[in-house]
């Protein structure tokens, strides 16, 4: 393998591709190649957050992995950048490189379920929607993430939680095997039997040691329907609330999540409007059991914590409870995010986000709190390249606005937010929330798994091809 050097990564600076070498790689794709002049070109190179504004040499609209491979070869013979993108949704914009190629995998969006077997066969381009279309037609679910056109392979690269975590793990806890081009174009299959390291390092370690073409997942019976919804609080009652809260987190049962969220009220149709734009304290409740009114009864005494703006709890289709916040995670606004890990949230934390959410710069702006543990919790750190396994909350600072005019008070706001949070947290990062600034917190992200996730880079990808991403540095 010829080596990479670092100052090709993003630059743009590479010299023009030939007409012939173009021409040589668009012969041997089935799926379509787009350069700059295509007229499809500007809306494949746009993805969720609207601040990234990279412009790639060459488009690969991939349809399967002959066509992975042929890209990763044209990638190593011109020494270009290359990167990976599957839904687009990843906050830092690693799916795009400046002047490279985008092997663009959103096409191959597949979900083959077997309800049998409990498993589902999936391609990189799908999303939580079409995930959750194919296996709640038997019942079934594996735990993925809260909005649904994210995308299922950058979500389960990086672990991957959401409403199911507490009951049946991270996604990664349920991912039984992978299809990899690698760094050199050659096709593997990673389980537990076969290329056990890097199995282990695609659980948690992003994108960093090849391109998957499929993934298999466990399923597990969920729905079609559950117990759910949310309940509203002013902000005036939020401290009390949330104290009270962390007293009953503790001892709820694996089939309950709550999460929290501090915002603006949006205009949902349940809330007086006279509460609309006010901040208030959201609490997204989530019951997987198969008994609603067994949910209903765990879920009573968070609405009696205080006087409730509204309290919109009840039967519904998981499908509709995945879309759930869909509308205020909408593709193309500005989003610039900040995350921190907590085995708790202690008084000082609770005050730090209280004084936080009365400056917000936006109305699209929130801070949301994750809850983790339960299932999550009982496997080793060591087990999957996510080491987390004892945080209990994840909190994201999810700046979001409209304009670039609103870029500066926005970034200022997250940042000076997770800076003075930082002493209250434990440490640690989830790799899925860094922003493209972040870089230096890689290792956070993987705290004792660092070395051995180093290791499996040197062996997989010696030459760094894959670091559009959360890059883990080949040893020297």
């Amino acid at each position: 393998m010829g080596q990479i050097t670092q100052s090709t990564v993003q630059t743009g600076r590479e010299p023009a591709l030939s007409a012939q070498a173009i021409e040589g790689l668009r012969g041997q794709l089935r799926g379509r190649l787009l350069t700059r002049e295509h007229p499809d070109y500007e809306a494949a190179r746009r993805i969720w957050n609207g601040m990234i504004d990279r412009k790639p040499a060459l488009i690969a609209r991939c349809l399967g992995a002959a066509d992975v491979a042929a890209c990763i070869r044209f990638a190593r013979a011109q020494k270009r950048a290359l990167s990976v993108r599957g839904g687009g949704h990843n906050i830092a914009g690693t799916s795009l490189c400046e002047g490279g190629l985008v092997i663009d995998l959103s096409l191959l969006r597949s979900v083959q379920v077997d309800p049998l077997a409990r498993r589902a066969q999936v391609q990189p381009g799908a999303t939580l929607a079409d995930f959750d279309a194919e296996a709640q037609a038997f019942g079934l679910a594996t735990p993925l993430g809260i909005n649904s056109t994210t995308g299922i392979a950058g979500l389960t690269l990086g672990g991957g939680f959401g409403w199911l975590t507490r009951m049946y793990g991270m996604t990664i806890d349920n991912l039984v095997s992978a299809d990899v081009v690698g760094a050199d174009g050659t096709f593997m299959r990673a389980n537990e039997q076969e290329n056990a390291d890097l199995f282990w390092a695609l659980r948690g370690g992003g994108g960093n040691f090849g391109v998957v073409t499929r993934f298999e997942f466990k399923l597990h019976p969920v729905g079609p329907e559950i117990f759910g919804g949310l309940i509203v609080y002013p902000l005036a009652q939020a401290r009390e609330v949330l104290v009270r809260y962390r007293e009953l987190v503790a001892s709820m049962p694996d089939e309950l999540s709550v999460w929290l969220v501090l915002r603006q009220a949006p205009p949902l149709p349940f809330l007086s409007p006279d509460v609309h734009g006010k901040p208030v304290l959201v609490l997204a409740v989530f019951y997987a059991g198969k008994d609603a009114e067994q949910g209903r009864r765990l879920a009573e005494p968070f609405h009696q914590f205080g006087t409730p703006h509204a309290v919109q709890l009840g039967v519904q289709p998981y499908r509709a409870w995945q879309q759930t916040f869909d509308p205020l995670l909408t593709p193309g606004a500005r989003n610039y995010w900040k995350s921190h890990n907590f085995a708790s949230l202690s008084d000082a934390a609770i005050e730090v986000a209280l004084e936080h959410v009365k400056q917000l710069p936006s109305p699209h702006t929130e801070i949301f709190f994750g809850l983790l543990g339960g299932q999550a919790a009982r496997v080793d750190a060591r087990a999957t390249a996510y080491p987390h396994r004892k945080a209990v909350f994840v909190m994201n600072v999810h700046g979001r606005w409209e304009t670039a005019a609103e870029d500066r008070a926005c970034i200022d706001w997250a940042r000076n937010l997770y800076r003075t949070m930082t002493p209250h947290a434990m440490g640690g990062v989830y790799v899925n929330f860094l922003t493209e600034d972040e870089t230096e917190r890689v290792r956070d992200a993987y705290g004792p798994n660092y070395g051995r996730l180093a290791a499996a880079k040197k062996q997989f990808d010696p030459d760094n091809l894959f670091r559009s991403n959360q890059n883990i540095q080949p040893p020297a």
